[in-house]
This record gives structure tokens, C-alpha cells and sequence, in this order.
């Protein structure tokens, strides 16, 4: 009698493991052909800002919230920052200054720098409000979605969040705050980073040259 031969158990690869399907000019299709948009919020040095600044924010950021009428995502990206680019820019600057007191408050205020970051963890925050879009909001088509095929679901997803997206920039622009749309090249930078740690802040040359996937082992 013959044994048949154990096998491997098949191992997935991590792309197996995401849930983004394509990103097209700032919409982003999910495998389930649900969408999103993303709008990155510049940050404010809230402590910097009068009592009466402050409280105005705060009760222009309630507002805006209170008047969506859609769901949105607030995500929150928080991580150590590397300095060691900006460390160098001063080192570059120092040696070609040839004015001597110049040059010795740039030598102080590099000694600042390695100070502070000696002392404390620096972290650099970035803000992103999300804006999704359900195929459900298609009717009862939306339930199969896939056989209308990307490109119409592009279309679609376009038509629920552009408005959505639009009224939302107004809103923050309102707060005082810089809102700016997520297009093709910063979200596929962002989520790259995302997925590849050890290559945060790698920048991708043109997202329109690659033809396979960009993700790497971590």
C-alpha cells in the first residue's frame, strides 16, 4: 500500500493579509469594494494659542463635528522621528559658515538638538480624517458589487465622496486648520510605510512605473 507524501502546509504571502485592492488618482477600493478617501490634516501648536483662540477651536472642531451627516475615520499616525537627516543639514551649514559668530550659535543650537532628543522621545504625529464609501449605498446592487466591475465602482465611490470630501475641507479650512486630499502616490507612500517599518519614510519613485507589487519582508 502505498503513502502519500506529506506536504507543506502553503504559507501566505502578506499581501494575502491586506484588505486594499487598487488605488486610483485619491480613492482608495477595498477587496470588498468599499472605498475611501483621505484627507491629511496639518497640525496646530494648540499651547501656543491665546485662552480665547483655544476655546474658540474647540468649539469650531465640536461644530464641524456635529454637522456630518456621514461617518468619517479619525486616524491618528504616531512615531519616534528620525533627525539624524536634520542633524546633517546643520553640520553642512556649519562648515561652510565663515562668519565665527554665526557659525558658533548654529554649534549651540546643534548641541540643543542632540540635548532634547537625548532627554526626551520625539515623536512626529500625523492627523488623517477617512471617508468611507459602502457599495451599500448603491442600493440593492451594492450587494454585488464585483460584478460591475472596478472601474464603475470607481465611478460610483467618486460620486458619494466627492461632495463628502469637499464639504469636509470647508469644515476644517473653517477650524483654521490645512487640509489637503491624499492622492495616488502620497497614499501608496503612506500605507508602503505603513507595512514596511523599517523603510518609513522611503519615498517610492513614481507609483505609474511599477508593474507588480511594492510591499517588501519586513
Amino acid at each position: 500500500m502505498s503513502k502519500t507524501k506529506p506536504t507543506s502546509p502553503k504559507k501566505s504571502t502578506t499581501q494575502s493579509f491586506i484588505e486594499i485592492d487598487e488605488i486610483k488618482d485619491d480613492i482608495m477600493l477595498m477587496r470588498d469594494y468599499s472605498a475611501v478617501t483621505i484627507i491629511e490634516v496639518g497640525a496646530v501648536n494648540f499651547w501656543l494659542l491665546s485662552t480665547e483662540d483655544q476655546m474658540s477651536m474647540i468649539y469650531m472642531y465640536g461644530s464641524l463635528l456635529n454637522s456630518l451627516s456621514f461617518p468619517v475615520q479619525i486616524v491618528i499616525i504616531s512615531k519616534m522621528m528620525n533627525i539624524s537627516s536634520y542633524l546633517e543639514y546643520l553640520e553642512s551649514k556649519i562648515d561652510t559658515q565663515r562668519n565665527e559668530i554665526i557659525r558658533s550659535r548654529l554649534e549651540e543650537y546643534r548641541e540643543f538638538i542632540k540635548m532634547i532628543v537625548k532627554k526626551n522621545t520625539v515623536m512626529e504625529k500625523r492627523f488623517f480624517f477617512a471617508v468611507p464609501f459602502n457599495p451599500l449605498e448603491m442600493g440593492v446592487s451594492g450587494v454585488k458589487a464585483k460584478n460591475y466591475g472596478k472601474e464603475y465602482i470607481f465611478n460610483r465611490a467618486k460620486t458619494s465622496l466627492y461632495p463628502k470630501r469637499d464639504h469636509l475641507l470647508r469644515l476644517l479650512a473653517k477650524v483654521g486648520l490645512k487640509p489637503s486630499v491624499l492622492q495616488q502616490q502620497e497614499m501608496t507612500e503612506l500605507f508602503y510605510n505603513i507595512y514596511n517599518p523599517s523603510n518609513v519614510g522611503k519615498q517610492l519613485a513614481p507609483v505609474d512605473s511599477y508593474t507588480d507589487v511594492v510591499l517588501t519582508s519586513g
